[in-house]
């Protein structure tokens, strides 16, 4: 019996040594382990840059306030690595359409932006109900243009949604004579900014005390813009093969009714897939016109097959359409 004991006793003797060998190599493991970590992991702080504007109106970089906020969302979208990478692929497709639009109504380049901060370049829907690429609540579309029923939604449409938010701004600008405090409405509302700016008894949008949301928009944009603008300067490396391009289009003109879209795009050498991805303003499998009206519908120049070369010596298909305004607001 005391044998017994005293091998058990010896077991757990070693037991216990064992364990603590397995600690102490723990320890140790984790001690090179976080060593190698801080010698190879590193997260900077930002410089914000002195010399920032908006539509060349200038930002009061110097106001504390104004700084931090700047430092939060600038960190922020330099950080948020994955999704900002997006933006500098979808930017190289999408923003050589918006920049003629601008440029046609005479609008500032910078509102480019707004769009990236809106939706960064996708349909998304809000939980309010905003929808598209420019993020229009339904009344708002209607308004400025847009057609939006259960069939065609406007607001899916990169051409014609920008040309409503042209208008949009045209009209803040007339409003406001400040291309920042236009930009700002575009989050809280014309009206909603007018009621802000003579409450508080300032003129400028750096000087505000507004929503949430709304205090960091215009911040969002400039540090959308700063980040856009110079990709290496916040660690961003691309080759130009991993951008997008805009995509090489067809157009067929159609002012009666199409009751299958699947077969109407089988007959263009297409599929529905592809249709929808083209014209995602196109909203169910059919296309009921009872007024006739002419609705330019895209598909691949040629065929399904995105063409050899593009993403790397062809140039850069220009936008199919471009509207000029009939009238300044």
């Amino acid at each position: 019996m005391k044998k017994k004991l005293s091998i058990s006793f010896i077991g757990i003797l070693s037991l216990i040594g064992v364990l603590e060998l397995f600690t102490f190599a723990s320890l140790v493991s984790n001690d090179i382990f976080q060593k190698d970590f801080n010698s190879k992991y590193y997260v900077f702080a930002l410089n914000i840059p002195d010399n920032l504007n908006f539509a060349n109106e200038k930002v009061p970089v110097k106001d504390f306030d104004i700084r931090e906020r700047m430092d939060r969302e600038l960190t922020i979208n330099t950080y948020w690595q994955s999704n900002t990478l997006m933006l500098h692929k979808r930017a190289n497709r999408w923003f050589p359409t918006v920049e003629a639009k601008l440029k046609a109504y005479n609008i500032p380049d910078d509102f480019k932006y707004v769009l990236v901060v809106e939706s960064g370049f996708q349909n998304l829907v809000s939980p309010a109900g905003a929808s598209g690429y420019w993020q229009f609540i339904e009344s708002t579309a209607l308004q400025y243009g847009l057609q939006v029923n259960e069939e065609v939604d406007e607001r899916y449409h990169m051409e014609k949604s920008t040309d409503a938010a042209c208008k949009y701004f045209l009209k803040a600008y007339k409003e406001f004579g400040n291309w920042t405090l236009a930009a700002a409405s575009y989050n809280i509302g014309i009206e909603g900014l007018k009621r802000q700016l003579l409450k508080q008894q300032v003129t400028s949008y750096y000087d505000l005390l507004l929503n949430e949301e709304t205090n960091r928009y215009i911040l969002r944009i400039l540090a959308v813009k700063e980040i856009l603008s110079e990709p290496k300067k916040y660690g961003y490396n691309f080759r130009k093969n991993d951008l997008y391009y805009p995509i090489p289009v067809k157009v067929i003109t159609v002012d009666s009714s199409i009751t299958d879209l699947v077969a109407f795009a089988k007959y263009h050498d297409s599929n529905y897939k592809i249709l929808k991805i083209l014209n995602p303003w196109l909203r169910k499998d059919k296309l009921s016109n009872p007024d006739s009206i002419k609705y330019r519908i895209k598909f691949l120049k040629n065929g399904t097959d995105i063409p050899p070369g593009l993403y790397f010596d062809e140039p850069h298909p220009q936008p199919d359409t471009l509207s000029v305004p009939e009238e300044k607001l």
